[in-house]
């Protein structure tokens, strides 16, 4: 498995898209922090549950763009639901060792709380 950090991360959001919880775990630290705007995960399996058990409610990952800067990726994505319009999300994600050791999530949440954005 690659340990370049922009690679890490792709591997990460295309096993999302694809529901395949086995290889998105691989790609996380045993320790990863995770924080965003519907709550934080501590741990790699910890993470897994909460991506695992909103599976029917996510459609699609579109990334849109990628930065990075050595360990530092941040992903630009829209974020397809069943319930709401497509959000647009970035992501920064640090990666220690070919795993992602720190994620952090931030969007506009009124879309998926059902509230208008006006």
């Amino acid at each position: 498995m690659s340990v370049n950090p922009v690679d890490v991360t792709a591997t990460y959001y295309a096993a999302w898209k694809a529901k395949d919880y086995d290889t998105l775990r691989s790609v996380l630290a045993d320790d990863i922090e995770f924080t965003g705007p519907f709550g934080n995960a501590s741990g790699a399996d910890d993470l897994r549950e909460k991506i695992e058990k909103a599976p029917g409610s996510f459609t699609d990952i579109v990334i849109r763009k990628v930065f990075s800067d050595g360990p530092d990726v941040v992903t630009w994505f829209e974020m397809h639901t069943s319930f709401a319009p497509p959000v647009q999300v970035a992501a920064w994600s640090h990666v220690v060792d070919g795993k992602i050791a720190r994620h952090q999530a931030a969007l506009d949440p009124r879309a998926l709380l059902g509230l208008g954005q006006e």
